[in-house]
């Protein structure tokens, strides 16, 4: 396996809007960040992904980009990026940024033009189409609900929007709009930026001709037609042809609705499209047939078999990134720990078991606290684009039960892992001295970076030494992957091994202490216990003992 240092590396997600507030406006921004480097360097994160800082109507919190070489107002000035970006260099700390570029926002000037006229020059970097039988032109569905196509009046033809339809969806078929995209990324990359993570990019190519979907269930929507089309692959290596390949840089694509084998072609080890690539498998673990907000419980013999599936395929093949909550998922100890009595515990054993695997971990803002999920009370209380149209589909124009759709939300929505950072247990947890643009979620007077720097049993301090038992142990890193106790329903156990080292990993991932008797083939002379969240007994047997509620433990077998 040929080492990279990005497969070595800890990244660190920011939501910019939610991270540290600056000025007192109540959104975060990068002076904000500024501040906080040195919380994160002391963390032990190697790499920041930052969530996009681009001009933005901010329709969609930023994922709507109508100028890629400015800064949002909101978020500080191009100068106050260039001395974040120095601020983190200086640290030893790598910066990659968001790549949003299925679409833009309709506020940009390509689009301002585009809709113009049928003849206008930029006409052809969006995907308009004339209706059928007064009608959209075909069936598919937004991500964000509703039609994917908009009808705009000034020529009489509509436009695709796989999302908000504020965010028209770029033609990646016309050759002069993607070499503007491959521009702006140079543009940047000049700057000195290490990397990009690139939004839902696999949606880039549309199969020709953009032909209806046979139905309307579930990845029946129109996804066969735009996810993984003809022709992204050759996009991909065209980007890297035209730019990646010229950089020392870190790539990771996000990929909805991607099989093992199409991450081996995104993500190969000829290292011609992308590093990485982050898959929703796991992600979609508690989604019924009805979709994302049709909710039912997770079972870990699920989860079993999409980790062990990801980490075999990909094995000598392509690299794994490791996630278990980002900006658009709920927080991960709600999801799959238990937030309440057994929430540290469990936001441990959690860390252990995803940073134990192969592949790059990715941190969350705020899971290194334990951060929770919230409930408000109010549908108003929620700012997120996509709970909002959700919401109007289902209770204002569908009827539905206002209680059932808000535990829907309050189990997946978005807006969970959207709640600022909690710092401190002053006023606004010390995000902001003004009004905060989202409530905060009520728990940051216990739950915060002053309780958890202090307390060296804190989930921060545990998360520190995951990190750097990483930096120590190319096992950790290099190892490869294979699955124990696979009937086991409450535990999750794993061995990694490289050469002579075997490191056998232990969660159990229920509230009952759980009976734990090792495999008769994985032998050895000595045992070291790497890491665990529960104190352990020496005299404690390693081929057989229990674990208690949520405990993790990674021995180090010789």
């Amino acid at each position: 396996m040929e080492k990279q240092w990005w497969k070595n590396s800890v990244v660190y997600q920011i939501y910019p809007r939610s991270f540290m507030d600056s000025n007192g406006d109540g959104i975060g921004d990068l002076r904000g960040i500024i501040s906080k480097l040195d919380y994160l360097k002391e963390l032990g994160v190697d790499v920041i992904w930052l969530s996009p800082v681009y001009q933005s109507p901010n329709d969609d919190n930023g994922y709507d980009i109508s100028d890629y070489q400015k800064i949002m107002d909101e978020f500080g000035t191009i100068e106050d990026m260039d001395e974040l970006l120095n601020q983190m260099h200086e640290r030893g700390m790598k910066l990659m940024m968001d790549l949003v570029v299925n679409h833009s926002s309709d506020e940009h000037q390509w689009f301002i033009e585009s809709r113009k006229s049928k003849d206008n020059p930029y006409r052809d970097y969006y995907i308009w189409r004339p209706g059928k039988d007064g009608a959209e032109p075909n069936n598919w569905t937004s991500f964000f609900s509703g039609s994917a196509w908009q009808y705009d009046e000034a020529t009489e033809e509509y436009y695709l929007h796989l999302f908000s339809k504020k965010q028209p969806d770029l033609n990646w078929e016309n050759p002069t709009l993607r070499k503007e995209i491959y521009d702006m990324m140079k543009w940047w990359l000049d700057k000195g930026i290490d990397g990009f993570r690139m939004d839902v990019i696999n949606l880039i190519s549309k199969v020709d001709g953009l032909p209806s979907a046979p139905g309307r269930k579930r990845y029946d929507w129109g996804g066969d037609f735009f996810m993984n089309g003809p022709r992204v692959h050759e996009y991909l290596q065209e980007m890297n042809r035209e730019v990646l390949s010229k950089y020392e840089i870190m790539t990771v694509g996000e990929c909805p609705g991607a099989s093992t084998a199409d991450a081996i072609k995104y993500a190969n080890n000829d290292g011609t499209e992308l590093n990485m690539i982050f898959t929703f498998e796991h992600m979609d673990l508690d989604s019924g047939p009805g979709g994302k907000w049709n909710v039912k419980p997770w079972i870990l013999a699920d989860l079993k078999t999409i980790m062990s599936k990801w980490q075999n395929d990909l094995e000598g093949k392509g690299w794994n990134s490791l996630y278990l909550n980002n900006h658009d998922q709920p927080r991960m100890v709600s999801r799959f720990g238990n937030d309440k009595e057994y929430r540290v515990e469990s936001a441990k054993m959690l860390g252990t078991f995803l940073h134990m695997m192969k592949g790059t971990p990715y941190i969350y803002q705020g899971e290194e606290l334990g951060m929770t999920n919230v409930r408000f009370e109010q549908i108003e209380d929620y700012n997120d684009i996509e709970i909002h149209n959700m919401y109007r589909e289902k209770v204002v124009e569908g009827g539905e039960d206002h209680h059932k759709v808000m535990e829907a939300i309050y189990i997946k929505g978005r807006d969970n892992a959207r709640t600022p950072m909690q710092w401190d247990s002053s006023e606004n947890a010390g995000f902001t001295s003004g009004t905060p643009w989202l409530k905060l979620n009520p728990n940051y007077k216990e739950i915060n970076v002053a309780q958890a720097v202090a307390d060296p049993n804190s989930i921060y301090h545990y998360y520190q030494q995951l990190i750097k038992l990483r930096k120590e142990y190319e096992v950790i890193v290099y190892g490869r992957y294979e699955l124990i106790l696979e009937d086991d329903e409450n535990i999750y156990a794993y061995t990694r091994t490289l050469g002579n080292e075997k490191l056998v990993v232990l969660c159990n991932f229920s509230g009952e202490e759980s009976p734990i008797v090792l495999p008769d083939d994985i032998e050895f002379s000595t045992a070291e216990l790497l890491i665990g969240n529960y104190p352990v007994h020496e005299e404690d047997s390693v081929n057989s003992f229990s674990l208690k509620p949520y405990e993790a433990r990674v021995y180090l077998l010789k």
